[in-house]
């Protein structure tokens, strides 16, 4: 049967139509279509309903940066080698000077005095996110609270509303203060905030954070704090744990065992 100018017609308007939508909307309905088998990058990702982390103040070794170390050099942290400009993804702090209310005199100086890793707690109920005007920070469904760096302007509210100064400034220009670049992670630009992502980017690669894996001690414990098997959840019920800061309701998802 010879098409009719109606016919005609009514391809070349679908075809126009399907030309315009966007490429990811032609994507996701051909996925339906064609019931995609998931890629195994997604197939291999670690999940979880709420990550959180343990810190084991007694496995902790002192004067040990492993931490530290590995987790800016994952996300190339600068080093501007002054505190004036210091830019922090994790940082070591005395346990004194993190629980004032918890630590007394009584208790052995070798707790007083030890330096413990502090980090973003991506907390339960986040100041940040809702003081941010543009959405750069936002908190994903498992708890994790994100930043999108291109949408930073730079305002710092985050920064005033996060009462565990976990967030960095770039008030230079962070590049030329890399000491080894990492290819894989993106590197920031002046005027953008930035702080711990649990290195979300490795759990969607079926790796733990760099801080985890780095820490030979095992001072560190990361897991689904919803998932009762899990070795962070057995670790937080065999003994005696605190949050920084509890008292303010942001719940924080870092727990310390003393």
């Amino acid at each position: 049967m010879t098409p009719t100018r109606r016919d005609f017609l009514k391809i070349a308007g679908a075809s126009a139509v399907g030309l315009l939508l966007p490429p990811w909307t032609r994507m996701a309905n051909s996925a339906q279509t064609a019931d995609m088998a998931p890629t195994s990058a997604q197939a291999k990702a670690l999940t979880a309903r709420r990550w959180a982390m343990v810190v084991d103040a007694a496995k902790c070794r002192p004067g040990c940066r492993d931490c530290v170390d590995a987790c800016h050099l994952v996300h190339n942290v600068p080093d501007f080698k002054n505190l004036k400009d210091d830019v922090h993804w994790i940082s070591l702090e005395k346990a004194g000077h993190l629980f004032p209310a918890e630590i007394h005199l009584r208790q052995p100086e070798a707790i007083r005095t030890l330096a413990l890793p502090v980090l973003c707690n991506h907390c339960e109920n986040p100041p940040c996110v809702r003081v941010c005007p543009t959405k750069a920070t936002f908190q994903r469904a498992d708890g994790i609270v994100m930043m999108d760096y291109h949408r930073c302007i730079g305002c710092r509210f985050c920064m005033a509303a996060c009462p565990y100064g976990s967030r960095s400034m770039n008030y230079r220009d962070p590049r030329p203060f890399i000491g080894k670049l990492n290819p894989d992670f993106p590197t920031r630009t002046r005027g953008v905030v930035e702080k711990c992502n649990f290195c979300e980017e490795r759990l969607a690669q079926g790796l733990l954070p760099a801080c985890v894996t780095a820490c030979k001690e095992k001072a560190l414990i990361f897991g689904d704090l919803e998932e009762k098997s899990s070795d962070l959840r057995r670790t937080l019920e065999g003994g005696f744990s605190i949050r920084r800061r509890s008292e303010l309701g942001t719940g924080p998802q870092v727990y310390y065992r003393l």
